[in-house]
């Protein structure tokens, strides 16, 4: 049966992940999680003796999310399950495939506000200290890890977005950087002194060492000379960071971006578009950090606090 006529729960589900990946744009890891997410799903209902799309009623779907609540699942984790279901039958009753969405009313599971993890303007610069003192080494890896945290939180761009850059996505001149970000949709970032001075070290002695014909046009290479795998730029900003008080990854350099621009008087339309962010909904989040870190230092300093 074509994927354009399917009624079976996992075959929709399949082509909606397509249409995710094809139509859509999103990104891999994205498209992985909705696919994980639908086929426990499409698992779960055939266990209830549900196998067709049409089938699946409001009451299944809740019974679905109580079952992961019940087996420990994290409640950020049973909110993704539950946008990957709204989504895919959102789509379903689109496309022709159903005639009712059962989802229409199933409700997200509440999860915790967390702030995320911002590292203090103090704290970044001795962190960027040591990764400039161990560059001094003229080591290879030493400069391509000064290059990685120097451009991250530069940047404020994703891990993701890093790894994927090109060396003719750095234009040294402008001093700016041409991203592919979320979606496929580009944008360009400005970079300052410090980040120019990691970057020109970078191709003028470092990347040629490691260089092979395997390179391309990768901006950021692993040791063996392909493009730098995601795991590893996080491993060397946990390194990179572990020094402080606290080891953190490549996100929280990002949140760390956001906020010191902001408590420097950066517009959030200016940060929003930055970041890459869709919504300014997702950007406000960080007015929320430099609102508690005024808090914090009212109360600590302030007689009448």
């Amino acid at each position: 049966m074509s994927s354009a006529t399917a009624t079976d729960l996992a075959e929709v589900g399949a082509a909606y992940v397509q249409h995710l990946r094809v139509e859509k744009g999103r990104s891999e890891h994205t498209v992985r999680a909705y696919a994980a997410d639908l086929a426990s799903l499409a698992d779960f209902a055939a266990a209830q003796g549900v196998g067709r799309a049409e089938d699946v009623d409001l009451s299944l779907l809740r019974w679905w999310l109580a079952d992961m609540r019940e087996r420990g699942l994290a409640p950020a984790t049973l909110a993704r399950h539950s946008a990957s279901a709204r989504g895919l039958f959102a789509w379903a009753r689109r496309t022709g495939r159903i005639t009712v969405d059962p989802a229409l009313r199933l409700a997200t599971p509440n999860v915790p506000t967390t702030m995320p993890t911002v590292l203090g303007v103090g704290a970044m610069d001795a962190v960027l200290n040591l990764a400039d003192d161990d560059a001094d080494t003229g080591e290879p890896l030493a400069l391509r890890d000064r290059l990685i945290v120097e451009l991250l939180y530069d940047t404020g761009i994703r891990v993701s977005e890093l790894v994927g850059l090109d060396v003719d996505d750095i234009d040294e001149q402008r001093r700016t950087v041409r991203v592919l970000g979320k979606g496929n949709k580009e944008r360009t970032v400005p970079y300052g002194q410090p980040a120019q001075a990691a970057i020109t070290t970078w191709l003028r002695k470092g990347r040629p060492e490691l260089a092979t014909a395997a390179s391309g046009a990768a901006l950021v290479l692993g040791a063996r000379g392909g493009r730098l795998d995601p795991r590893t730029a996080r491993e060397v900003v946990h390194r990179a960071t572990a020094a402080g008080a606290t080891s953190v990854g490549p996100h929280a350099l990002r949140h760390s971006a956001a906020t010191h621009l902001l408590e420097g008087g950066a517009d959030l339309r200016v940060v929003q578009e930055l970041l890459g962010h869709a919504s300014p909904v997702t950007t406000q989040r960080y007015t929320h950090v430099t609102i508690e870190r005024l808090r914090t230092a009212f109360e600590q300093a302030h007689p009448r606090a």
